[in-house]
């Protein structure tokens, strides 16, 4: 069979773009409606794409000068999942500030919901401000990722507490469940004490879709032993190449198939129907940006307090071991450091994709972009990131989708009813079953 393209459709509010919702093409007084998002998501479907994708976070942004606040994921993909037949359904939940018990029961529901569709992309959430929200002091960077991966242990053996053959349904008989085959997990470890069962029975694709987006070295090692597809941010096709090789690689130690972890580069096309088209709807976009608000956000991302002095000079020094998110910081002062950008040219970048790719051009340029990657070992497909929603989600359905199968990179129909069936991943055994390895990958 020859190797397609994955494509993941990344929704945000009215569009990646920080200035998207000051552009004509976008709505922001649709940024809670949920038919905005049921369209979204049947604007995927049509276009084949194996999801769509619901990032989130617990502390507000910056609302001055951005069009934020977000509704919380897993109940708007239940919504999603009523109006659609084929296409993934994957949502952000931290482990730092949620208990395995509600995450496994939540994540199964919505599998159950939405006919095998589900899938978790694990974060542990660095900020301090969410961190406030719950009264705690913000865990360090090690001790966050100690706590997800018991995190990740206890609901994959939530998930499995129920064999698959446990439902009886013996109406004449009286016997709902075979109760031999529904186990308590009895989980006792450092940081949760579980007893288990599940309430709720084994998910139709026995573990949702487990997605994780860090690229730093304790959460590359996560993705590694656990991940089914991994969301990254790479700026050149070298650095995608590197990172790419390293994953597979350390996939490998963990004694997986390497081919069992997709890796998904962000990237944000800006389509026209000509380069010219393209390139000045860029620069329609990069108009509207708000400075002050892009300060605010580079501070955040680099540690340092940035102010409308520094616009027109070169990034300053910025330390880079620091709490957060640490391998974003990297990539932007890699970025800044490459190109020799001012701190103003700097935020015209980030503006598009917070640190992912940004390219404008023709469908055909965009699909030249995505096929060198996917042939260069750098890719297994992308996370696509319109600048404005719905139609840049639209404009790359109608057209550079139809580009892509032209060329044989991505598919015709749908290859299954699952999520994991369209990624082309299996389905994981029960620890239960027989000839199962019952360790916790």
């Amino acid at each position: 069979m020859t190797r397609k393209l994955h494509l993941n459709a990344f929704l945000m509010g009215v569009g990646h773009h920080e200035a998207a919702w000051r552009h004509p093409g976008a709505e922001p007084a649709r940024l809670t409606d949920v038919r905005h998002y049921q369209e979204l998501a049947r604007i995927a479907e049509r276009g084949k794409l194996d999801s769509v994708f619901l990032a989130d976070g617990l502390a507000l942004g910056s609302v001055r000068h951005n069009a934020l606040g977000r509704l919380e994921p897993l109940t708007l993909l239940s919504a999603l999942a009523a109006v659609t037949d084929h296409v993934g359904l994957i949502a952000t939940v931290s482990t730092t500030y949620n208990e395995p018990f509600h995450v496994a029961r939540k994540f199964a529901s919505l599998d159950h919901i939405s006919g095998g569709r589900a899938g978790w992309n694990i974060v542990t959430s660095a900020g301090a401000a969410e961190a406030r929200n719950f009264g705690i002091e913000r865990p360090e960077h090690a001790r966050r990722y100690a706590r997800a991966g018991e995190f990740l242990e206890v609901v994959r053996k939530l998930w499995d507490s129920w064999e698959d053959d446990a439902i009886l349904g013996d109406r004449a008989g009286g016997l709902y469940a075979d109760t031999d085959k529904i186990h308590p997990i009895d989980h006792e470890g450092e940081h949760f004490a579980v007893s288990g069962p599940l309430n709720t029975s084994r998910p139709p694709q026995g573990h949702p879709l487990l997605v994780q987006a860090g690229s730093s070295e304790d959460g590359k090692e996560f993705a590694a032993r656990n991940a089914d597809a991994v969301f990254t941010a790479q700026q050149t096709l070298r650095e995608a190449q590197e990172f790419y090789a390293d994953l597979k690689r350390r996939v490998a130690a963990h004694g997986r198939d390497p081919d069992e972890l997709l890796v998904l580069p962000g990237i944000s096309p800006i389509i026209g129907s000509t380069e010219r088209a393209a390139l000045r709807l860029e620069k329609e976009l990069e108009d509207l940006i708000i400075p002050a608000y892009g300060l605010a956000q580079l501070s955040h991302m680099t540690g340092i307090e940035l102010t409308a002095d520094a616009l027109d000079e070169q990034l300053p020094d910025v330390p880079v071991e620091t709490e957060g998110a640490q391998s974003r910081r990297k990539l932007v002062v890699d970025l800044a450091r490459r190109e020799h950008l001012t701190v103003r040219q700097l935020l015209n970048r980030l503006a598009g994709g917070r640190g992912h790719r940004v390219v404008a051009g023709t469908p055909e340029q965009i699909a030249d972009q995505l096929q060198e990657w996917f042939f260069s070992g750098a890719a297994d497909g992308f996370n696509i990131m319109p600048p404005i929603l719905p139609g840049g989600l639209a404009d790359f359905v109608d057209h550079v989708v139809p580009e892509l199968q032209a060329r044989g990179l991505f598919r015709n129909e749908y290859e299954g009813r699952t999520l994991r069936e369209n990624y082309g991943l299996p389905r994981p055994l029960s620890r239960y079953a027989a000839g199962a390895v019952a360790v916790a990958r």
